[in-house]
């Protein structure tokens, strides 16, 4: 996924002379051929991330569209009030690629593990986030962002996920996509726990549970008026993120349903990572598995709020 997005960076700025990368302290021969092609656009700024999203800004208040990368922690966590004062306040139009969105570097500890990235700059005014479900839509996803007003914070997971997504309907942002309609349940997710709640729903319909799927690409602005149609007829619904539970899809879905004031009331629980830091190392799907972030979970989860 990665990959697919530096290489859409590459190709825009081709095309747009607007478009120009900053990289933090990354790998060698990172988008070589844009550096080679077009050095005078190509920033390498060291272990420097909020110098750089200062010189993000004031080059995008010239005009200039820049494409940043770096591990989302470093993003998120330590430059948050670069974030708030320089682009969102500004409404600059600033793309964040932040690599390993959730629990992608397990094997480098919670320092490196963003599991709190959407509830940090959900709170912010101009903020756009969004979260591909795979390779496919993160093309589809790139070349929306060229002319679109403001930042954007885009979460890359690990890469080479099962793609899962659709080229029909086309994608924007700002929208929500009805995968699969459902009766009894809904299932609502963000970035790759779209795959979850695809195996999660087969499974349940096999038990006569009829099932409903809607993936939330951009968590912000969030598409209030397609979930509310989706959640019109179950009885229950789930949200499944590769995020802590506060401030995430989860609650953003929380909020959505207690404004509606359903008749009856809908049954409603969040799946995700809980308070707390992770505390293991290992693998990204060993920690989605300590914190039940699964399709049998799912599975279990929708069975007991639909028995209560």
């Amino acid at each position: 996924m990665r990959k697919v997005a530096l290489d859409m960076v590459y190709e825009l700025a081709k095309k747009d002379p607007r478009v120009l990368f900053i990289g933090s302290d990354l790998g060698a021969g990172t988008l070589a051929k844009f550096k080679s092609e077009m050095p005078e656009r190509f920033f390498m700024e060291g272990v420097s991330e909020a110098n750089m999203i200062g010189m993000a800004a004031g080059l995008a208040l010239e005009g200039k569209i820049p494409y940043l990368n770096t591990i989302a922690t470093f993003m998120t966590r330590r430059c948050f009030d670069q974030i708030a004062i320089d682009l969102c306040l500004h409404n600059v139009n600033v793309r964040l690629l932040s690599s390993g969105g959730g629990v992608v570097y397990a094997p480098l500890g919670p320092t490196h593990l963003a599991v709190e990235d959407i509830a940090i700059l959900r709170a912010l005014p101009n903020m756009t986030i969004v979260a591909p479900a795979d390779a496919d839509e993160m093309r589809r996803l790139m070349l929306e962002t060229l002319d679109y007003r403001g930042p954007i914070y885009v979460r890359i997971a690990k890469g080479n996920d099962p793609i899962v997504t659709h080229p029909e309907p086309p994608f924007r942002i700002g929208k929500a996509y009805v995968m699969k309609e459902g009766t009894d349940a809904l299932l609502v997710t963000t970035g790759i726990t779209l795959k979850r709640a695809m195996d999660a729903a087969a499974e349940l319909e096999k038990g006569g549970v009829s099932t409903g799927i809607v993936h939330v690409p951009t968590i912000k602005p969030l598409d209030v008026a397609t979930l509310l149609e989706a959640m019109a007829r179950p009885r229950a619904v789930v949200t499944i993120e590769e995020h802590t539970i506060l401030g995430g899809l989860g609650s953003a879905v929380a909020e959505v349903i207690a404004e509606a004031g359903f008749s009856p009331s809908k049954k409603f629980r969040r799946i995700g990572i809980p308070d707390a830091f992770p505390d293991k190392y290992g693998s990204q799907d060993s920690l989605m598995e300590r914190y039940s972030i699964t399709s049998r979970e799912v599975v279990s989860t929708v069975t007991r709020l639909l028995r209560g």
